[in-house]
């Protein structure tokens, strides 16, 4: 794959932007494991190759165990997940495929009894984010398997 656009260098304040909205959803209050779920969940939706680098070195630099992980395309048939982060999943999926149903009063509905009015708003923003992310890194065919982690 041949990296088409070099944001950083071409448009810098398209990474500004997205790099104020990280912050933001950094200290917004949710959970980092369930928000790089919700990233990783979106960029297999997406299928963002870097993204999904990125977020399963992420999720294993912070512990999580790797049967979650690479059951996570079938989050609904396996055991390992909680309530709340089964909700996250559910409404990622239905935000991500936005075209697909408008995100249903039935998955909302669903959803609501894990999260209140704030933290609900701050989930679909961290969906919103990570779906501009894969649309960028797609789009600019950004090469997977540089991405480090941050030390935990």
């Amino acid at each position: 794959m041949k990296p088409r656009i070099h944001y950083a260098k071409v448009a810098p304040g398209v990474y500004d932007a997205m790099d104020a909205l990280d912050r933001y959803l950094g200290q917004c209050g949710l959970e980092r494991p369930l928000l790089y779920l919700v990233y990783l969940r979106a960029s297999q939706l997406n299928g963002c190759a870097y993204c999904l680098d990125m977020h399963w070195k992420d999720l294993r630099a912070a512990g999580e165990k790797e049967q979650r992980l690479y059951s996570l395309d079938a989050w609904r048939e396996c055991p390992y997940y909680t309530e709340r982060e089964r909700a996250a999943l559910a409404w990622t999926e239905a935000v991500t495929r936005i075209a697909d149903g408008h995100a249903s009063e039935a998955v909302y509905e669903s959803v609501k009894p894990q999260f209140s009015d704030r933290e609900l708003a701050d989930l679909t923003l961290a969906i919103a984010t990570i779906n501009a992310w894969n649309r960028l890194s797609i789009s600019g065919r950004i090469v997977p398997g540089t991405y480090q982690p941050a030390a935990a």
